[in-house]
């Protein structure tokens, strides 16, 4: 795996791995949070590489719906998980739990400033 491969993906997991139960991200928010914009498509390869188990089913789509065909084993997994953790699908969309007061969404979504 090259240097910057690493670096890559070690961020994506860092992200993917804090992703608190009952909240999920897209994956352009994924890339986003972890210093790689324009990189989303990459996130879920670079999960996949990742030797600890990551909570891979809180990345859904940009457009808040699940990761994969609906009615596919994965879809009904992932459907699951995030049910288990609170989070709704209504009319195909994720609706994940009421944000905690006081959360910087710049900071989440953009990761910290760059000084």
């Amino acid at each position: 795996m090259s240097v910057s491969q690493t670096k890559f993906d070690t961020a994506i997991w860092n992200i993917v791995a804090n992703i608190r139960p009952g909240r999920v991200m897209g994956y352009g928010e994924v890339a986003r949070a972890a210093g790689f914009p324009r990189h989303a498509r990459m996130v879920s390869k670079a999960m996949s590489r990742s030797e600890i188990a990551l909570p891979w089913y809180r990345v859904v789509r940009s457009n808040r719906t699940l990761a994969f065909e609906v009615g596919s084993d994965a879809y009904n997994e992932q459907k699951r998980l995030l049910a288990k953790e609170g989070v709704q699908i209504i009319k195909g969309k994720v609706v994940a739990l009421e944000l905690d007061e006081g959360v910087d969404l710049d900071k989440l979504l953009w990761g910290p400033p760059d000084n």
